[in-house]
């Protein structure tokens, strides 16, 4: 594997901490050709700078998508720090997805800071997506490799994934009953296309087999799935120095996230008062999502959704012992335990 030496990797931080030493001088140089209205916007979103675009020492994102990419490039003998574009392009492309997602769901905070939107205004965190979209493509396409093209195209369709579960997300704000196999979809779209994007991408760029393209794609889609039921439990049970987000931030939405959704379709006694709280027109007090968050639970959400995680887990790692098994997966399976295994 062409990463780093074996003993230099001692822990998953580690590894996230490689792929944005390796990423982030690239990924700064592309930001930096945007125009200077966007730019900003852009740069105060990523945690390099405050709103005045004064250097800020705020944490930015945790590179898993990237770190993806590149492991998923060494995993099939590729160079990662040839596959650095590709990584480039799919972190650009999931920050035009936070910006976008920020505005629709109304949040106020993201990463322990005043989201884009609630300070720059909604047009302009619209536009500042936008412009990370194009970028995206526009590393992709100037980078030169042989990959750029298959690869455009590959994150171009998760992409589509990606808006088709955002709508899919938006428009069960406005109905009374989700069923779970429609959240589970929604979800495939939203989060699981891109992660499963993330490594088909690095992949190609480390000139992986068809065969091998199509289990780290698969490794990728499961681990998105489970890393969204992961997500979802820290929406509602999450410390806000954890999450960067007030504490039951989803119930306060009333997002049918896939535990709430599991609680709403479970026809118990917990599940029908929960979605009594679900069917008011205003959301529910401050000092009432303590009893929201355990009706949650005794409907059986919050144990469905850690037990599918762990599931799902499995499955994605078994996507990994499909492959080559001189293939050195270590990394790979390492990053997904961590992200699956987080504090929830």
């Amino acid at each position: 594997m062409t990463m780093v030496a074996p003993e230099q990797i001692i822990s998953t931080d580690q590894t996230l901490a490689w792929s944005r030493e390796l990423v982030e001088p690239t990924l700064r140089t592309a930001v930096g050709t945007l125009p200077p209205s966007m730019r900003r916007i852009a740069g105060y979103h990523l945690g390099w700078w405050d709103q005045h675009g004064s250097h800020a020492s705020t944490q930015g994102g945790k590179a898993i998508r990237p770190t993806l990419v590149l492991l998923s490039a060494a995993v099939v003998g590729g160079s990662p720090r040839e596959s650095v574009p590709a990584a480039v392009a799919v972190e650009l492309v999931h920050n035009f997805s936070l910006l976008h997602d920020d505005v629709m769901d109304g949040d106020l905070t993201r990463r322990h800071r005043p989201t884009a939107w609630s300070l720059f205004g909604i047009g302009a965190a619209i536009l500042a997506g936008d412009a990370l979209l194009t970028l995206a493509l526009d590393v992709l396409a100037s980078s030169g490799h042989p990959a750029a093209g298959p690869a455009t195209r590959t994150l171009t369709e998760a992409v589509q994934d990606l808006v088709d579960g955002q709508w899919a997300d938006m428009t069960f704000e406005q109905r009374s009953t989700v069923d779970l196999a429609e959240c589970e979809n929604m979800v495939m779209g939203k989060t699981a296309a891109l992660m499963g994007g993330a490594c088909a991408v690095g992949a190609l760029f480390g000139g992986a087999t068809i065969d091998q393209i199509g289990h780290l794609r698969a490794f990728g889609e499961q681990l998105g799935l489970a890393f969204q039921h992961v997500d979802d439990l820290l929406g509602i049970w999450g410390r806000p120095n954890t999450t960067g987000k007030p504490v039951f931030s989803d119930l306060r939405n009333r997002k049918k996230s896939l535990p709430v959704v599991a609680a709403l379709t479970a026809e118990n006694l917990a599940g029908r008062e929960l979605a009594d709280v679900y069917a008011r027109t205003a959301p529910p007090p401050d000092d009432e999502l303590p009893r929201v968050a355990d009706l949650v639970e005794q409907a059986g959400g919050r144990a469905w959704s850690q037990s599918q995680a762990d599931e799902l887990l499995v499955r994605a790692i078994a996507q990994l012992n499909g492959l080559d098994p001189t293939t050195p997966v270590a990394e790979l399976t390492d990053l997904a335990r961590h992200l699956i295994h987080r504090d929830h």
